[in-house]
Order: structure tokens, then C-alpha cells, then sequence
């Protein structure tokens, strides 16, 4: 006896067209393209994840020279100090002082300074 995959394949079908719902063109509503665009979104979601990572340390990086600029001193200058002086603050940490806190960050860079010889 023949077995008919119609609700299974429908049920695929479906999953995949929900998922590419708005997409451009044929690719949120002809499922052959669907499953193309659907393959390439989860792929460069899975690559972006890991690229999102280097580019928010890279915008601290950023936040922090140009906060310890404005303090005299430079990044590399100021984050070798606050290893010397043991304070274990994370670039991210830092980076939302230097934005929002330019006081705090300013007495952190003091006391790093000033315990040693800079």
C-alpha cells in the first residue's frame, strides 16, 4: 500500500515558510528558495554571534582611549596600571563608566596612576 507524505511535507513546508516570512521576493513564499534563504540566515546568524563579540570589545577599546585620553594617559598605559594595582574591572565596566560616569572613571584612573609609576 502507498503512503502519501502530504501532512509531513506540508507541516516541513510550513516551518520553513513561517520562518522566511517577510523576506524579499520569492524567498518568503516559493519553499524551493525559502530553504535557500533560511539555510543562509541561520548561517550568518551563527557567524554574526561570534562577530558581535570582537566588535563590542572593540567599541570599548574604543570608549576607554578616549576616556583615559581625556585623563592624560593612554589605553595601553592605563589598562597596564589597573593590572599592576589589582583593580579587576572588565573593558566592558570601564567602557560604561567612561560614558556615563566620566567622574568615577576619572577617580579609577587616579588611583591606578597614582599607585604606581607612570
Amino acid at each position: 500500500m502507498r503512503v502519501k507524505g502530504g501532512f509531513t511535507t506540508r507541516r516541513r513546508h510550513k516551518k520553513i515558510l513561517k520562518r522566511t516570512k517577510g523576506y524579499r521576493n520569492a524567498g518568503g513564499n516559493c519553499y524551493v528558495h525559502a530553504v535557500e534563504k533560511n539555510d543562509r540566515g541561520l548561517a550568518f546568524a551563527y557567524r554574526d554571534r561570534r562577530t558581535k563579540k570582537r566588535e563590542m570589545r572593540r567599541l570599548w577599546t574604543l570608549r576607554i582611549n578616549a576616556a583615559a585620553r581625556l585623563n592624560g594617559t593612554t589605553y595601553s598605559k592605563l589598562i597596564s596600571a589597573l593590572k599592576r594595582a589589582n583593580i579587576e574591572l572588565d573593558r566592558k565596566i570601564l567602557a560604561d563608566m567612561a560614558v556615563k560616569d566620566g567622574a568615577g572613571f576619572s577617580q579609577i584612573v587616579q588611583q591606578a596612576m597614582g599607585s604606581t609609576n607612570c
